[in-house]
């Protein structure tokens, strides 16, 4: 599978344009750290040294490219395949060898923050306003001014036909979904369970943002897609189809990475455990109407700053020890997959025996689960670790998809009925 690998790797060098689509001043190269990231062996290349790559999302209409209107459309305004346009998702991948870690920082795109030229606005006018470069420029200054490496633009064109490279993907559907748009021939109807989706039907999952979160509901349907693909398809298997993909895909990506810089990316990406692959959220809450006219995430800088410090630090390996852990400091959400009455209020009383004093039972969750989650919403991982050793069951997940007024969410599973049925 090497030798095929590499045989391929060097035909697509040999024989396909550069990746970087874009053209950027010295100035603007300059925003973009220099240096190797990644060294090539009698093997496949590998990184050697921690990497932030910024990922950004892009979907542009042709209005917004002040095309004039088709009347043989009928009044349907096209996507475009395009990079000038707002961006539409917005993460920070942190690619560690020392800890064998992969971070995903999801930015909402209505985050308000600075971005120079432009003032305090949404962050995902970034990519229109400056391109790549200003992107980095205003991502860097909201996380303190952490160190951005590369940069990854991909529309969602681009987004369709690497789902379809990969071969779909299963997730459970939260609930109906029902959404129609004639001018972008927007047409999404998903019915609420476990379904196996194609590029498209991917793509309509994850613009869906008609629900009670709004862009909060398209991040973490963003962080559910990204673990089922986690799961899934990246495997051993996938290193030897990466030049296939990327034939399929090149034309929808701009990037400053080399080739072999992105073949290191996806070998760690197939060697990570996937208890190591750790999904965050940049703090924050919804603006209020009376703040601002238009609608905001406002992020919250002593949790930005306590994130970066246990996630994004720039020497991850040298930890500074952190605070004795209380337990009473932890608010805890229940979310009930099993549909038992009575199964979340026993957990609740456990926890409580357990010293857990702020617990509270949130909306049922909808997907049936074996196997309970006990979800690291804020990021605290070593929290829920201990939440972990007190019930002495559950897998801990770092990521955004629990409840968003918790620390930790538990979404219960049939594990805690048979254990709390057990005569032993």
């Amino acid at each position: 599978m090497l030798s095929a690998t590499a045989g391929a790797l060097l035909a697509v060098s040999l024989s396909t344009k550069p990746l970087m689509q874009s053209r950027m001043s010295a100035e603007e190269a300059a925003v973009f750290s220099g240096g190797d990231i990644s060294t090539t062996n009698l093997r496949l290349p590998e990184l050697t040294r921690p990497v932030n790559i910024l990922v950004l999302g892009i979907k542009v209409l042709s209005s917004e490219l002040g095309e004039a209107p088709n009347p043989a459309n009928n009044g349907y305004d096209p996507v475009v395949n395009s990079f000038e346009g707002l961006s539409d998702t917005m993460l920070l991948l942190r690619f560690n060898p020392q800890t064998k870690k992969l971070i995903v920082l999801s930015i909402p795109r209505d985050t308000r923050t600075f971005v120079e030229g432009q003032g305090v606005t949404k962050i995902n006018a970034a990519n229109a306003a400056g391109g790549p470069a200003l992107s980095a420029r205003a991502t860097s200054n909201l996380l303190g001014g952490i160190r951005i490496d590369r940069y990854v633009r991909i529309n969602v064109q681009g987004v369709e036909k690497l789902i379809d490279a990969l071969g779909g993907v299963t997730v459970y559907i939260p609930q109906d979904m029902k959404y129609k748009d004639d001018t972008q021939h927007l047409y999404i109807d998903f019915k609420a369970g476990k379904q196996h989706l194609n590029g498209p039907q991917t793509q309509n999952f994850l613009r869906f943002r008609y629900d009670k979160l709004g862009d909060i509901g398209r991040v973490q349907r963003q962080q559910m897609v990204m673990r089922a693909l986690a799961e899934q398809a990246l495997n051993p298997a996938t290193m030897s189809r990466v030049p296939q993909i990327l034939s399929v895909v090149q034309s929808h990506i701009d990037t400053n990475l080399t080739l072999e810089e992105l073949v290191a990316l996806v070998g760690f990406g197939v060697k990570t455990d996937r208890s190591n692959v750790q999904m965050l959220m940049v703090p924050g809450d919804f603006s209020d109407t009376s703040q601002f006219e238009a609608s905001y995430w406002l992020p919250n800088r002593r949790g930005i700053d306590k994130m970066i410090a246990q996630y994004l630090d720039v020497d991850d390996s040298n930890k500074k020890s952190r605070r004795a852990f209380d337990p009473t400091n932890i608010k805890i959400a229940i979310q009930d997959s099993t549909g038992e009455a009575g199964g979340a209020d026993d957990l609740m009383a456990k926890l409580k025996k357990a010293g857990y004093r702020n617990v509270f039972v949130a909306e049922p969750w909808k997907e049936p689960l074996s196997e309970t989650r006990i979800v690291a919403q804020q990021g605290d991982g070593e929290g829920a670790e201990a939440i972990r050793r007190a019930l002495e069951f559950g897998e801990v997940r770092v990521e955004s998809t629990g409840n968003l007024e918790s620390d930790i969410t538990i979404k219960v599973g049939k594990d805690w009925l048979q254990r709390r049925n057990s005569p032993n």
